[in-house]
This record gives structure tokens, C-alpha cells and sequence, in this order.
């Protein structure tokens, strides 16, 4: 898969350097997004609004295919199998192009692994098309409007409601499940994820005032801070469950970019976090050379260790960016590591 968001930290450090993707933002868990319809379940014609228009859609879709990351998810914890869906390339523990938590409830389905999209150079436009979908969905995604016109020659499409791969987990699934007549369902789903989520968070207290910053620091290089905005699903998850947010987070969240780069020498703006989020080794050899570094060791969670890494292209750390399936998956897991830096 084409390394978007989900592997954003990696591909923007290097870019910079020389990588991936709030009740105003799109991460908000009780914001509903534009174009979510309250139609029951099985409603057809639906009419979908979102970033390019709207969308609609006759009749209840058999064939379901979907590109970007995670959006093969809805279907498939509704009891949906695609037809096609993209490739996993980060965070793919088994080299398949399925990651864990799909694998698992495809197994459970009896159903045979879809056609999988190569997605590393772009959207493989004719691989989908091969498929025949009756609808592709797309509404966690960072289409563009060439992508979404090519792929609407093919079926109709869902795409994101508003900001590019700012998509939350909840309205990734309001939208998606309205698109394949499932919208009863979708909503059954979200309240389902959402008492998981409570009841993980609930079992580690510690955090529940913990100011967290979901950064990419590059171990080549410490002369810069990268970290993710509240349009990002990452920081937005944890902002919408009640975690404070950052003040450099909501200090450089423009409306449009989902990262952002400091330079060290801005240390002093990171004073308030409790604790970094970073991708790297899991061995945690970086924090004693950030502490080490006569800038970046300024910001007191650096300097007490106050550091949570997730190792990266681990289905861990790919779960970091939540979706339907991989919630209950690793969410007890991840919030053992943020709260395991606090300690």
C-alpha cells in the first residue's frame, strides 16, 4: 500500500529531513460527518455527501471493493467480504497483505482472503476494475479529485466527508456501512468499539488527564521535532476520549496539514506533554541519546524518559491509527504502553 498516513512518520521525517497519516476536527469521536445519513438500515437510493459532492447509490451493493487504508474493515466486521481491498505493506507482520485483526475475521467468516490492490505507486485503477464492485468505498482515504473521478468511471465512491485522511473511526464507519445498506448495523458497531475503548482506558487510570503527543523524532537526526495534528486520527483518537491535547498541537493545527515540524530549538514548546508517542526500535535505544542531546533533553519528558515507543511496521503500531477491527485487537496493548512511559 502507497505509505500514507498510517506510515506517515516514517515518509514525512524523510522527506523533511533529506512518515505517514477534536470536536472541530475530524477526529472528534461525537462529531457526525458530513454526509452521514440516518437512514435505516437497507434504505436504498442513499445519497452520500462528501469532499467531492455527493455520491449516490441505487440499490444494496453485492460487490464491495475498497482502496486506502482500513476501509475494508467496515464490511468486513459487518459480515461483508470484499471483493477487493488494498494491500497491507506496513504493519504486516506475515508478509500477506493482510494485517492480523483482518486475517482473523476473515477466518472466522470462512471467507477466502479478497483480491488484494497494490496501492505502493497509487491506486491501481484497472485491478479494481477488474472486480466489478457496485461501490468502492473510501471514506478514510486522501483521494484526490483525479482519483475519485477515475474510480467513479468504475462504481460509485465514497470518499473522505471533509479533510483528507482525517477520517475518524466512527464516521469511516457511518459512512461506509450507509454506502452497503448496513447503517443500523454501523452504528450497532461504533457503540460496541466505543465501550471497549472506555472499558481499556478505564483499566489504565493514569492517563486519564496524560497529555500525549504522537511525534516522529528521526534517530539521525535531533535538530527537529515532528509530530501529528489534531486533523490527524491518531492524536485525534486519544483528544476525543477526553486526553488533553498538547498546546503545540493545537497551536500548529492550521486546518490543513496532519504533521508538523519543529526545530529543537523550540524545545521549551513541548514542556507540557507527559508523554511522547514515537515509532522506532523497540529495544528503546533512543531515549538515552535524546537525553543526551543538549536541546531536546530541555523537554522534561525526554529528560525523565517519559518516552512510549511503538515499534515500527508492527501491527502494533499500525494499530495506533484505530479502525473497526484493529480496536479490539491492540487497544489494551497500546494504552499499556502509553501509560507504561508515564511510569
Amino acid at each position: 500500500m502507497r505509505r500514507t498516513r498510517i506510515a506517515t512518520a516514517t515518509a514525512v521525517a524523510a522527506l523533511t529531513a533529506a512518515a505517514l497519516v477534536g470536536c472541530s476536527s475530524a477526529g472528534a469521536a461525537d462529531t457526525d460527518a458530513a454526509g452521514v445519513g440516518t437512514a435505516s438500515s437497507g434504505g436504498f437510493p442513499v445519497t452520500i455527501e462528501h469532499a467531492f459532492g455527493e455520491t449516490v447509490i441505487e440499490s444494496q451493493p453485492e460487490r464491495v471493493a475498497t482502496v486506502s487504508w482500513s476501509n475494508q474493515e467496515v464490511p468486513i466486521a459487518l459480515g461483508v467480504v470484499p471483493v477487493g481491498m488494498a494491500e497491507a505493506t506496513w504493519g504486516d507482520d506475515d508478509d500477506d497483505g493482510v494485517l492480523p485483526w483482518v486475517e482473523e475475521k476473515l477466518e472466522e467468516l470462512g471467507a477466502e482472503t479478497p483480491a488484494l490492490f497494490d496501492e505502493t505507486d497509487g491506486i491501481d485503477f484497472e485491478a479494481v476494475a477488474d472486480t466489478q464492485p457496485d461501490v468502492i468505498l473510501a471514506a478514510y482515504s486522501g483521494l484526490t479529485q483525479e482519483e475519485y473521478d477515475t474510480l467513479s468511471k468504475i462504481a460509485p465512491v465514497v470518499a473522505y466527508p471533509e479533510v483528507a485522511w482525517g477520517t475518524s473511526y466512527e464516521d469511516m464507519i457511518r459512512l461506509n456501512s450507509q454506502a452497503i445498506g448496513l447503517a443500523d448495523e454501523g452504528e450497532t458497531l461504533i457503540e460496541e468499539l466505543r465501550g471497549e475503548v472506555d472499558e481499556a482506558l478505564a483499566s489504565h487510570p493514569e492517563l486519564a488527564d496524560a497529555t500525549v503527543l504522537f511525534s516522529y523524532i528521526d534517530p539521525s537526526d535531533f535538530s527537529q521535532v515532528g509530530f501529528y495534528t489534531s486533523l490527524d486520527t491518531r492524536p485525534g483518537f486519544l483528544t476525543s476520549l477526553g486526553l488533553p491535547e498538547p498546546a503545540v498541537v493545537a497551536e500548529e493545527s492550521d486546518g490543513e496539514a496532519f504533521y508538523a515540524t519543529l526545530s529543537a530549538e523550540e524545545a521549551d514548546r513541548f514542556a507540557d506533554v507527559d508523554v511522547f508517542v514515537t515509532y522506532g526500535d523497540a529495544s528503546g535505544s533512543i531515549i538515552p541519546q535524546l537525553q543526551a542531546d543538549p536541546l531536546l533533553s530541555q523537554i522534561p519528558a525526554i529528560a525523565e524518559g517519559r518516552i512510549a515507543i511503538l515499534e515500527e511496521s508492527t501491527p502494533l503500531a499500525a494499530s495506533a491509527n484505530p479502525s473497526p477491527l484493529s480496536i479490539g485487537w491492540g487497544v489494551d496493548e497500546y494504552f499499556s504502553i502509553l501509560a507504561g512511559a508515564l511510569g
